[in-house]
């Protein structure tokens, strides 16, 4: 864990209450795909866990969705400093994906999945992915994993883009060595029930300190008790407890 100031260098909506933000400054402890950070903001006595959406060359990607106050004051913001605390949280293994994982996020779990794909590519393997999300609107970065030579398939709900259903439909017909996934419980819980190798779960949980020091995020596994800040929030498929 490294505490550091980044600077605002672009803060634009993606899609509808969806925000990306670039900062810059010292990146140096987010080292795995899955991590996080959690970001002071003046007013607010609790920081704001954010996962990470890409970090190069000191320049660190965050996609938010405005959900409470803290985003909402986020999502004004143009340019300044921010007080970040970076390297949280365990982050996927990728060393485990064999040739082809399949790299599964839902809404607001999709960010991880860009830099986690990034990475495997780096490390030989040939990733697909599954985007999911409630309706045409709220569809992004689409585009993006395309441009990085990713097959992507992407799920609506109502049916109104790509394959009508969830995210579970669309697996069904695909074949894969490995499976990466963030997003809601009740998705995860649902690809537990159908995937058919290995694969590792990435958990939204509230969190008070986002270190572990609290203990606020502690979740029972087949292996004891493991707090979701600290030891997560990446999890195993074999050691989750539904």
């Amino acid at each position: 864990m490294k505490q550091s100031f980044f600077e605002i260098i672009e803060n634009i909506e993606i899609a509808p209450n969806v925000m990306r933000m670039k900062l810059e400054g010292d990146t140096s402890a987010i080292t795995r795909p899955g991590q996080f950070v959690n970001i002071k903001l003046d007013g607010f006595f609790l920081r704001r866990p954010i996962s990470v959406n890409d970090c190069e060359d000191n320049i660190l990607t965050i996609i938010y969705k405005v959900v409470g106050k803290g985003t909402e004051v986020m999502k004004e913001m143009k340019d300044g400093k921010l007080d970040i605390l970076t390297g949280l949280g365990n982050g996927y293994d990728i060393e485990k994906a064999g040739d082809a994982p399949l790299l599964i996020g839902g809404g607001a779990g999709v960010p991880p999945m860009y830099m986690l794909a990034k990475k495997l590519i780096e490390n030989g393997a040939e990733p697909s992915v599954i985007l999911g999300f409630n309706k045409a609107e709220e569809v992004f970065y689409e585009e993006e994993f395309e441009a990085l030579g990713v097959p992507v398939t992407v799920t609506t709900v109502d049916g109104s883009y790509g394959v009508k259903g969830f995210v579970t439909d669309a697996m069904k017909n695909m074949e894969y060595t490995y499976f990466f996934t963030c997003g809601p419980e009740p998705m995860l819980k649902a690809i537990d029930g159908v995937a058919n190798t290995s694969g590792q779960l990435s958990f939204e949980e509230r969190m008070g300190c986002g270190f572990g020091a609290c203990m606020g995020c502690s979740c029972e596994t087949k292996y004891g008790t493991k707090r979701i800040c600290k030891d997560g929030p990446v999890l195993e498929r074999e050691e989750i407890i539904w």
